[in-house]
């Protein structure tokens, strides 16, 4: 049988029942166009985490306490875990110790709300260094100044504000008129001495929701611990990365009298292994949501197999009819095959082309409604993978009603009534 006739056959038949058969292909378009549109949304995660951590220089390590998490679990117990200590920050310190360290700075994540003269705002509240926060993130002082080393010495109750905490506790004032005024955090006030200029979003936090303090006023007057959440460090050049990473371990280790690497009650991370990292999380997350997206394609072949048995049943007098003029068993076997993968092929054209409108409808919205730097990508293999198993599932779910149709005996087909 020629493909032309083959093709017009099979799409008389189709078309002869136009809602049952966008009805059965239905469940191929959702599988499909979910499968575009998580494989869209991770390229577009990745891309953004890209961008992030790429902002924070090369040459950033980051020193965190705790064990290495392994899994999402593991997190929470990094968050209570108090291994960082200020001997810590001062062992490595030591050019003897570290080298090619540059630069340190341990930070401490304050929760809870700033409040003044009755307008309160939740920001978020980070205790650290004025000015490594300016060189790792760019971050600009509009009016005012930073707090400098003699104010963390001094655990001096001091903060920089960014531009959304100013417009939320002192609405329209000029930012000059705010310098010098207190603000309240965790009933401790603090004098404001610097304002942030409009950034967003930076990194994994966004510059104007943000309240910088001194490390050591945080940790004392505010959470009264004797940990840090963690340290940040640079190291003097981005090929010095490596070895100040491993410098840092065998300091710390002396540090906390820890002879067996797998006993560590830290972890260093630097910007290309959070990368890593997150990039085999965002794998294993995309291919487990496609696993589970499967079983739509699984209920969508069984409807297709369905409505073909139907179409089958139907068409009985059809079949006799075409047995009876010469048509083989393997003639009407590839022609309601050739069914099949149609309607399935056309379910995943369709669910490719949904699946891609609805990532370009939440890129808009992200762009939008936030201040990410999201990007649209179309996923080119997830579409081939989407077109190959859409044809898959029309063979696999196509086969017994075809099988059916073949053994028909012509003479019962055209008495069939």
């Amino acid at each position: 049988m020629q493909l032309r006739h083959l093709y017009k056959t099979s799409f008389t038949g189709l078309k002869t029942n136009k809602v049952r058969s966008l009805l059965t292909v239905l469940g191929i378009v959702i599988g499909i166009s979910a499968i575009i549109l998580i494989f869209s949304m991770g390229k577009g995660v990745e891309g953004l985490i890209t961008g992030e951590l790429s902002g924070m220089g090369t040459d950033t390590i980051v020193i965190r306490p705790g064990q290495q998490p392994s899994g999402l679990s593991d997190f929470s117990e990094t968050l209570f875990s108090d291994s960082l200590k200020t001997r810590d920050v001062e062992a490595l310190k030591r050019k003897s110790n570290v080298p090619h360290l540059a630069k340190i700075a341990p930070a401490i994540i304050v929760p809870g709300s700033v409040s003044y003269r009755g307008e309160t705002y939740k920001p978020m509240v980070f205790g650290w260094t004025a000015d490594l926060m300016v060189e790792m993130f760019g971050v600009e002082i509009g009016s005012g100044d930073v707090f400098y080393e003699s104010d963390i010495k001094a655990k001096a109750s001091v903060a920089i504000i960014g531009s959304k905490v100013k417009e939320e506790l002192f609405g329209n004032e000029n930012d000059d008129d705010v310098i010098g005024k207190n603000i309240k955090i965790k009933s401790r006030n603090f004098r404001v001495v610097g304002i942030m200029k409009p950034q967003g979003q930076v990194s994994s936090f966004n510059v104007d929701e943000l309240v910088v303090i001194p490390y050591s006023t945080a940790q004392v007057y505010l959470m009264g611990i004797d940990h840090y959440h963690e340290i940040i460090t640079k190291a003097d050049a981005p090929e010095n990365v490596a070895q100040t990473v491993e410098d840092i371990k065998m300091t710390l280790r002396e540090s906390h009298d820890i002879a067996d690497p797998s006993k560590d009650d830290f972890f260093v991370v630097t910007p290309e292994g959070m990368l890593e990292q997150i990039g085999n999380i965002l794998d294993a997350l995309t291919l487990f949501l496609s696993a589970v997206v499967g079983i739509a394609l699984v209920v969508g072949g069984v409807g297709v197999m369905n409505i073909m048995l139907v179409s089958v049943t139907e068409r009985t007098k059809e079949i006799g009819l075409r047995k009876a003029i010469g048509a083989t068993d393997k003639d009407i076997m590839i022609q309601f095959l050739f069914e099949s993968m149609m309607l399935t092929i056309t379910g995943g054209v369709i669910g490719i082309i949904l699946g891609s409108a609805l990532s370009l409808i939440v890129t808009a919205g992200i762009l939008t409604f936030t201040t990410y730097s999201w990007s649209f990508s179309f996923p080119v293999g997830a579409s081939l993978l989407g077109i190959f198993v859409s044809g898959l599932i029309g063979i696999i779910f196509g086969i017994y009603p075809a099988k059916k149709a073949a053994k028909k005996s012509p003479i019962e087909a055209l008495r069939y009534e």
